[in-house]
């Protein structure tokens, strides 16, 4: 018989019961809804582009920065 109330949870049961409901909650909040799903052609060369950029020009932006000019806090 399975327990209807959290009342009639032993420790263990219960313990179990928080953990699944940690492990699922993070897994939802963590898992990527985009996995598995190909990039278009144009936003591909567009970010490789990017890449190649940052990685040949020391002239980037820190966020700090960004947000600084935004106004936003950081």
């Amino acid at each position: 018989m399975i327990p209807s109330k959290v009342a009639d949870l032993t420790i263990d049961e219960f313990r179990d019961l928080v953990r699944a409901v940690v492990i699922q909650t993070l897994s939802e909040m963590l898992d990527d809804p985009d996995e598995g799903l190909e990039l278009r052609d144009d936003f591909a060369e567009e970010l490789s582009g990017s890449l190649a950029t940052v990685a040949t020009d020391s002239k980037t932006t820190s966020a700090q920065k960004v947000a600084e000019k935004l106004g936003l806090t950081w």
